[in-house]
């Protein structure tokens, strides 16, 4: 299971933005990264330096953290390309008809904090059964 460290995340998507600003090549999973990054003018700046490997992004300063925001798009997009938990991609679709392609990856990361939330409240792993439950009620009620 790959399981990156604080400053690989981002420095991932630092280098990404970096080399998506300089023309590079980018591998299929800087690809998908960028595509996100560019859906978020906001982070474009914070990504253009360096500085923000060791930026303090806490709740108290009422900043968003732009890495785990970042994250956790990629991590729903590569979910709903695999559909993994099965019945995610159906419940985006959903989504998506009624608003549009970010808006619904917004609402699924919703559910994906909590779940997350929850497992580490708990100690526990995380609990697909309750995950797709969250996903498919937030995609019934939005």
């Amino acid at each position: 299971m790959f399981n990156p460290t604080r400053d690989q995340v981002r420095s991932f998507f630092i280098d990404t933005w970096h080399k998506h600003r300089h023309q590079a090549v980018l591998t299929p999973l800087e690809a998908m990264a960028c595509d996100i990054v560019l859906l978020h003018p906001e982070y474009h700046d914070e990504l253009s330096h360096t500085e923000a490997l060791e930026t303090d992004y806490s709740v108290e300063q009422g900043r968003t953290n732009p890495f785990l925001h970042l994250s956790m798009h990629l991590a729903l997009a590569e979910q709903v390309s695999i559909d993994q938990p099965p019945g995610i991609r159906a419940a985006y679709e959903s989504l998506a008809s009624r608003t549009d392609e970010h808006k619904a990856f917004h609402e699924l990361m919703e559910c994906l904090g909590e779940i997350v939330w929850e497992a580490q409240r708990l100690g526990k792993p995380l609990n697909n059964e309750s995950y797709l439950a969250l996903i498919q009620r937030r995609a019934t009620t939005f």
